[in-house]
This record gives C-alpha cells, sequence and structure tokens, in this order.
C-alpha cells in the first residue's frame, strides 16, 4: 500500500438544509479507511506500539458535558464482572479522572474501560462489549467522541442565524497538545486504508447517528 492511499483535503460535497450546510470530506468518505485496532494498528503513544493493543485509548475519553459523564457512570455500573477488566477499580475509585467529570480515569496506562490483551472476557472497550452482550449499540454505551472517531465535524456561523458543518476525517492536530507526541496516527497511515467498502458505507451507523437519516441518505445518494 503506497502513501497515496492517504486521501487528501479539499474535496467537499455541500448538502443544504434548512439550519446547515453541510460539507463533506468527499476523498475520506469514498476512500477505504478502516479500523485496524488489533490488526497493525500502532496506537497514539511516542512509539509505536501495536503489541500494546491499546489503540487510541492510551488517554481516558473527554466527555462531552454532564449529561454523557451521567451516562456513563450508570452503564459502567452494569458491566458484567467477566467483561470488565477493571471494574473493580471503577468500583473502589470511580470512572473519572477528576472531581469535574469530563475524562475518563486512566489505570495502568490506558483508559479504565480497556481490556488489555489476554483478558478473559475480550480486549478492547468494555462498554463496547457489554452494549453488544446486551444486544444494543455501542454508539449507545461509549462516550460520543470514541464512536466518532475518525470523524470529526467542525461547527462555524453561517452567518444567517444557521451553521456550518464541515465534515472530515480526523486530523493529527485534532488531539491538541497531545499531537506532537503522536509516532503514528491511523489517518495519516497507508496501513488503515485497507478496508473492503467506503467510509460512508462501513461507518454508516456512526454517520447517520451524527448527521441525521435524511441527510446521510442524501450524502449516500451522492456518493455513489
Amino acid at each position: 500500500m503506497t502513501p497515496s492511499a492517504v486521501p487528501g483535503f479539499g474535496e467537499f460535497e455541500e448538502i443544504e438544509t434548512t439550519d446547515t450546510l453541510w460539507r463533506f470530506d468527499r476523498s475520506f468518505l469514498t476512500s477505504r479507511w478502516t479500523c485496524i485496532w488489533g490488526r497493525g494498528c500502532q496506537g497514539i503513544l511516542a512509539q509505536p506500539a501495536e503489541h500494546l493493543a491499546q489503540g487510541c485509548c492510551s488517554v481516558g475519553a473527554e466527555l462531552d458535558g454532564e449529561d454523557e459523564a451521567m451516562n456513563l457512570a450508570a452503564l459502567a455500573a452494569t458491566i458484567p464482572p467477566h467483561l470488565f477488566q477493571f471494574g473493580a477499580e471503577a468500583a473502589s475509585g470511580g470512572i473519572f479522572r477528576e472531581p469535574d467529570r469530563t475524562n475518563t480515569r486512566v489505570v495502568e496506562g490506558a483508559c479504565i474501560f480497556l481490556n488489555r490483551p489476554g483478558f478473559a472476557g475480550g480486549a478492547g472497550c468494555s462498554l463496547h462489549l457489554a452494549a453488544l452482550d446486551s444486544g444494543e449499540s455501542p454508539i449507545d454505551w461509549k462516550p460520543s467522541v470514541c464512536w466518532q472517531l475518525p470523524i470529526k465535524i467542525d461547527w462555524a456561523d453561517r452567518g444567517d442565524g444557521g451553521e456550518v458543518a464541515t465534515v472530515r476525517r480526523w486530523k493529527r492536530e485534532d488531539w491538541g497538545d497531545d499531537e506532537e507526541d503522536l509516532a503514528w496516527w491511523c489517518t495519516e497511515a497507508p496501513e488503515a486504508y485497507v478496508g473492503d467498502t467506503p467510509v460512508v458505507d462501513s461507518l454508516r451507523e456512526e454517520l447517520q447517528a451524527m448527521l441525521g437519516e435524511p441527510v446521510y441518505v442524501e450524502l449516500r445518494r451522492r456518493m455513489q
């Protein structure tokens, strides 16, 4: 896979609704990006660390307000012990990094919800595993920043009371102060552009949740 597999920026598809002008990064949505966690993902540490299988969970998830924090706390209390490696730590010390509950807690070098390789209940996000075990969508369990990655929406004032929403891939600089410490980031790596279907299809559920069904249907029609 050559570096040309990584799409550039600048080619946008626009869909206008009453309140929002949606601008979509066509090159990414039609690309074959796919999550390669557990099969080549190097993580987001200062050095490539595929063997840790941490993906983008090396830091605690940033939460979107008090409502999301309350929902997460309630769900965490329902995760069966066999699916939650650090359930005892969550019960004794909580799931939040600080009293303001803006981030999930980091335990042993990664998010408290991340089950490590070799855990009997399965490696990966315990929230994700518990959602599937309950027959529910992981979108309804995981912090929004987690299930939305690698998609990002930039919101701006349209000037007439409406907004402009630019939908694109999550870039290295979107990690803020941490971006200089990233040895590797998946949307910049050709190794991650090996999916069987374009992003507009492979991330259908996530896009529907972020855009709403009518906008997604029109977007999918235009991506054909």
